[in-house]
């Protein structure tokens, strides 16, 4: 068998339609979708060749403003079954979601179909959720995921082991405790600290429920530990007061702000009132330090929530995290470790709010 796979051209449309017709009995994809496909800018369309005939596809959706590609259909030929198509067909799915610069690559399967839900499984995919009646003949459709995107262990500035928050709203302590440790080897997490660093740090209010942490009180915590830390807040005045209606908790915020001013110009705190930049974290990283990062999760899990984060490595394309937070029936523990964020990306993840605050906090070991 020689096989060769190529990108599919609208040359290929008459043997491409003759194959899904005889693959498919239901939900097959139109002469006139394969030809949209074949046309489209945003997609990767993967044609396997044995002794020069068409025996199979794969096309992979690259939606615009994402980091997910979509394994939107593939399909291999009744004579070639068996015989290792299907696996490979994946794997230069895999690598066009890869050169495109996604993360992840999605898929769906049919319920039933046992033979391609084992073949990603083998594959690494995780399987996520379910679509019910997805199919046109009403079979449920599995959902499943893979991170294709790993960061190159070699490349490393500072392993930085991870915590998982215990509450919804101490994602800043569980930041400032990965970033600690890493720091400081001997130094072991835990749910104690895990909330009073949070009672330290805490704005009391914001959003709904309980207060987040303001970057000065993260830092002032900091250097209560015999670390070091210097901040960047890319406005004055107090922080968060715009997340919450109520006027007595307007005010408690702003009393809670200059309180942590009052602190941070005692402790010798340095504040810079001003933007952080890419290469300003990249720089403290290469000098030894780890900068929390305060972002918006609308990239992450589509809602516009305050959470904190740890630049934990990088390199030429993308930015690292490691978030404490997974969510819930998508992420493993792994998927919240090294989390890759384009940096076309990442100056867009990390505002929040109407006046697009920037914040960070730059944690370095305390002086000998």
């Amino acid at each position: 068998m020689s096989l060769t796979l190529l990108p599919a051209t609208l040359d290929d449309l008459n043997a491409l339609e003759a194959l899904e017709n005889s693959v498919f009995q239901t939900d097959r994809l139109s002469r006139r979708s394969l030809r949209r496909w074949l046309a489209s800018q945003h997609r990767a369309f993967i044609k396997a060749e044995v002794d020069g005939a068409l025996a199979g596809y794969a096309l992979v959706i690259l939606h615009r403003g994402t980091s997910l590609a979509r394994l939107y259909s593939i399909a291999i030929s009744d004579q070639c079954r068996g015989q290792g198509l299907g696996r490979k067909l994946m794997e230069a799915a895999e690598q066009a979601a890869l050169e495109a610069d996604r993360i992840y690559l999605r898929l769906e399967v049919r319920k039933d179909n046992i033979a391609a839900i084992r073949l990603y499984e083998s594959l690494g995919y995780q399987r996520f959720g379910e679509y019910r009646h997805y199919y046109a003949d009403q079979q449920d459709a599995l959902r499943y995921h893979k991170k294709i995107r790993h960061f190159d262990a070699r490349l490393w500035q500072r392993p930085v082991p991870w915590y998982r928050q215990t509450t919804e709203f101490t994602c800043g302590p569980a930041s400032l405790m990965m970033a600690m440790q890493a720091l400081d080897h001997e130094r072991k997490p835990s749910q104690r600290e895990e909330l009073q660093l949070w009672r330290e740090a805490t704005t009391i209010f914001m959003t709904a429920g309980h207060g987040g942490c303001h970057p000065l009180g993260l830092a002032l915590a900091a250097v209560k530990r015999g670390f070091q830390a210097d901040v960047w807040i890319s406005k004055r005045g107090a922080l968060f007061v715009d997340s919450v209606r109520n006027e007595a908790k307007k005010h408690i915020i702003e009393m809670v702000h200059k309180d942590f001013v009052r602190q941070a110009k005692q402790a010798g705190i340095t504040v810079h009132y001003r933007e952080i930049t890419q290469a300003t974290l990249t720089r403290a990283m290469k000098d030894g330090a780890l900068p929390l990062i305060l972002i918006s999760t609308w990239q992450l899990d589509g809602k516009r929530s305050p959470h904190w984060v740890v630049l934990s490595a990088f390199d030429e394309g993308f930015l690292y995290l490691h978030d404490s937070d997974p969510e819930e029936g998508v992420q493993s523990e792994l998927d919240c470790q090294y989390l890759p964020i384009a940096r076309t990306d990442f100056d867009r993840m990390a505002r929040f709010g109407r006046d697009r605050l920037r914040a960070a906090v730059i944690i370095r070991a305390g002086k000998d």
